[in-house]
């Protein structure tokens, strides 16, 4: 039987040692590393060879969609898995676009992420919560999400990135684009959105699930900009 080498990517202790936890209970998988942040999961892929990840996509600094474009970059036979306790469709379509191989609710049961990781390695996708049988009908709502939205998916990157703090010579380095894309693209998000101001993008940002932010940490935020 072969072993499916998995790197657990999670920065809270607790849930990382459940996510160790329930794949323990399966003798075909076996957890070769775990890191904290997106920064060492990418070295760390750099240097091992896995089967499978799991990515927790809310951390500091380098979130985990990041981490996994540059990962998959470098490695596309990787597979990965992103887990998420925001359920925001917004998510789900960057997922998606990534070419990550599935995205799975931290509400959802361990049975079921069981399910998607066997679903994953046998060479299928999971998306949210259904397997990959839903996935034209979750592209559709997304397609049409977006054309609300009127945003893209490179403008929703940007802008998830300014509201986490970053200047621009920040995000042309994270997203591999120049200074002045960056610019570009903040021009025409303020314009889209009829907001001038940094805080205002940050605030809608948050209020649309666009970045993943703690309770407290957005309440906080959220009172400081009114």
């Amino acid at each position: 039987m072969k072993l499916i080498k998995t790197l657990l990517v999670e920065d809270h202790p607790i849930a990382r040692q459940g996510l160790r936890s329930l794949l323990s209970t399966r003798k075909e998988i076996e957890v070769i590393a775990e890191a904290d942040t997106g920064q060492i999961a990418v070295e760390m892929a750099k240097n091992l060879r896995l089967d499978l990840i799991l990515m927790d996509i809310a951390m500091p600094h380098l979130d985990g969609l990041e981490a996994s474009r540059q990962i998959l970059h470098a490695q596309p036979s990787v597979r990965i898995l992103l887990l998420t306790a925001y359920d925001d469709i917004i998510y789900l379509d960057r997922a998606m676009n990534l070419g990550v191989s599935g995205f799975v609710s931290k509400h959802s049961s361990g049975t079921l992420l069981l399910k998607a990781i066997k679903t994953v390695i046998e060479g299928g996708t999971f998306f949210h919560n259904g397997p990959s049988d839903n996935y034209e009908h979750v592209k559709t709502c997304l397609c049409s999400e977006k054309q609300n939205n009127k945003l893209t998916t490179r403008e929703i990157e940007v802008l998830g990135n300014v509201a986490q703090g970053l200047a621009n010579k920040q995000i042309a380095a994270r997203l591999n684009i120049s200074i002045k894309t960056v610019e570009k693209h903040r021009q025409t998000l303020m314009d889209k959105l009829n907001i001038h101001e940094t805080a205002g993008l940050t605030r809608h940002a948050i209020l649309e699930g666009i970045v993943a932010l703690e309770s407290g940490t957005k309440a906080r935020i959220l009172s400081s900009m009114r």
